[in-house]
């Protein structure tokens, strides 16, 4: 009798598991859809509430959430945010090979790229006091479209 409850046991603890996974894919997915819709308040909302449990997605999908919270933030103006996670999403996709299937997508990293390159050199030229403001309104936003 025990032996026939262990499996059952364990498969019913594999599928919650798989389900709380999905579940916080669902909330990446979602994020992702606000900010190609340009809907910045409320992806930066998705993410902050998945946030506590990017821990239980894998390292390529933590290498996107860390991309969409930064480039998030750039948008929004939140520039010393938005280096942390641009520098996480950097790290993120190089461990999970860094291309292809498991990376993030070309036009992602040259975004990245760009937006890293402009508030790198904004803090090695002026400090990183100088990301703590907030973008003006009406700024240009120097990253590729």
């Amino acid at each position: 009798m025990r032996t026939a409850f262990f499996p059952l046991s364990l498969l019913v603890l594999l599928a919650s598991s798989t389900t709380a996974c999905t579940t916080y894919r669902d909330q990446l997915v979602r994020s992702q859809q606000a900010f190609e819709q340009n809907q910045h308040e409320r992806t930066l909302t998705l993410l902050r509430a998945l946030e506590p449990n990017t821990t239980r997605l894998s390292t390529p999908e933590q290498a996107q959430y860390a991309y969409l919270r930064g480039m998030t933030d750039y948008r929004i103006g939140y520039r010393a945010d938005a280096r942390h996670w641009l520098s996480l999403a950097k790290t993120y996709d190089d461990a999970s090979g860094g291309g292809g299937q498991a990376g993030l997508p070309t036009d992602w990293k040259a975004r990245m790229t760009d937006a890293l390159g402009e508030m790198n050199g904004v803090v090695y030229s002026e400090g990183l006091e100088a990301l703590s403001g907030q973008r003006k309104p009406g700024e240009d936003l120097k990253i590729r479209p």
